[in-house]
């Protein structure tokens, strides 16, 4: 088995040899068979250029890698990703974005017309979710980029529409779905767990604080009752600072009685010990908030999952597909995002991959016009034992977000990458691929379709 699997990876290393040059790569490459174009849909991890507009293409950016080819630097910097990869192998032009454009802040160069470019299609948009029009970027989620995040559903009915309604058989296409979906609502859970810690976690420090001042005044009942008013009136006060609910509440208690509580070293000790009270409560609401709450986002890729085995079905397959790749969801829980989390939301993310993953795998099992892609076993191999794979660190990310205006893969390229060689890291930013690694997974592709009987 080892020695098969060996032989395929020379044979798909072979084909994707002259990456980038669409001509083959020494002895008989011919193809099996003759893809007459490529389509794909998807998210960030497909999407060729479709806000490399505006401020986005003036800071060098527009794709979610490391952008730019800088192959005169290090041969793995070729700014390109899986898809163009396999295009030019393929010896199909180069993949162009279906539609390009942004809907945020003018002031800031993020609001550009939208586009429909007739004959591209490419239509993976970065943070476009399986239904959902509003995924990650997206005006309506509050982004001031204004990513269009059209959905998966929407970018198979615009292609059906740009084509007349039918496939013509003889194209190679790519879904790759479920990503955001499992991102938006895990970033959900984690801003709602965060609003329910910080709400107990100041309920709790303002328990604490009254409780030790007021036990220092003449009569602790009615002081703590005084000092409570004081705390709640100057917190419902606009403009209120930590600084000044603290101040109301001292002097409260100093009129009440408790005149050491004017004393600096002592008002310190007790503010001190009330942010540790909240602290502690704060982050015990917060947890059990996620514990609480988190289950639920397990059945909801179950959903995502479904749909997109729908859509392979009746919109790709009914209509005249006969070569559909399908990835599943690859191992977010390894990336520098999800190293990041706590144990317990590492163990969620990998309960919703594996949510979505099993039903691909079990709806698309068998079907000779889909090929499905592990992507995440290979993923998580490459995270586990990644010097075979020739990658030198899979947990840190090659861009130096610090010095990118996105904070974002997006607007990364090669003036604002970290110092030294990070030509063979994992990720360019926390969960998106470096050029390596796009070029690690288009030669993962070739070799199953090599398996497949469609190389």
């Amino acid at each position: 088995m080892r020695h098969t699997k060996l032989a395929l990876a020379v044979m798909a290393s072979a084909i994707l040899a002259a990456c980038g040059s669409g001509s083959p790569a020494g002895g008989d490459q011919t193809l099996k068979v003759k893809f007459a174009s490529q389509v794909s849909f998807g998210d960030s991890l497909s999407d060729v250029g479709s806000y490399n507009v505006g401020t986005v293409q003036a800071l060098g950016g527009g794709k979610f890698t490391i952008n730019g080819n800088n192959t005169a630097a290090n041969p793995a910097l070729t700014g390109k990703i899986w898809i163009e990869l396999l295009a030019a192998q393929f010896g199909l032009p180069a993949p162009c974005a279906a539609q390009t454009g942004l809907d945020g802040n003018a002031a800031k160069g993020f609001s550009v017309p939208v586009v429909n470019r007739a004959g591209c299609y490419a239509y993976g948009q970065g943070g476009a979710r399986v239904t959902n029009p509003i995924g990650e970027g997206n005006k309506a989620a509050g982004s001031e980029l204004g990513a269009l995040t059209v959905p998966v559903v929407t970018q198979v009915k615009n292609h059906l529409a740009a084509v007349g309604g039918k496939f013509k058989g003889d194209e190679i296409i790519f879904m790759w779905g479920g990503n955001n979906d499992l991102l938006v609502n895990l970033g959900a859970l984690s801003a709602a767990a965060t609003a329910a810690g910080n709400a107990a976690g100041n309920t709790a420090f303002g328990t604490s604080l009254v409780g030790q001042l007021a036990a220092g005044a003449t009569n602790p009942q009615t002081a703590a009752a005084s000092i409570g008013l004081a705390l709640a009136t100057e917190s419902a006060r606009p403009g209120h600072t930590d600084t000044s609910v603290v101040t109301a509440a001292v002097t409260a208690a100093v009129l009440a009685g408790n005149k050491s509580a004017a004393v600096p070293a002592t008002q310190a000790a007790i503010v001190d010990k009330a942010k540790a009270d909240g602290a502690a409560a704060g982050a015990k609401a917060g947890a059990d908030y996620a514990a609480a709450n988190g289950p639920a986002l397990v059945p909801q890729m179950v959903t995502a999952a479904k749909d997109v085995v729908a859509l392979v079905k009746n919109q790709l397959l009914a209509n005249g597909a006969k070569y559909v790749v399908v990835n599943n969801i690859p191992d977010i829980a390894n990336t520098p995002s999800g190293l990041a989390q706590s144990e317990s939301t590492r163990a969620l993310i990998n309960a919703m991959v594996k949510a979505f993953n099993d039903v691909i795998a079990t709806d698309l099992a068998g079907m000779d016009t889909v090929l499905l892609i592990d992507a995440f076993s290979e993923n998580h191999n490459q995270a586990t034992n990644p010097a075979p794979y020739g990658l030198t660190n899979v947990k840190e990310t090659a861009c130096d977000l610090t010095k990118n205006p996105l904070g974002s893969s997006l607007a990364c390229n090669a003036t604002n990458i970290k110092a030294g060689d990070v030509s063979h890291y994992a990720y360019a930013d926390n969960v998106h691929p470096t050029p390596f690694l796009h070029q690690l997974l288009a030669r993962f592709v070739a070799e199953k379709m090599v398996v497949k009987g469609w190389l």
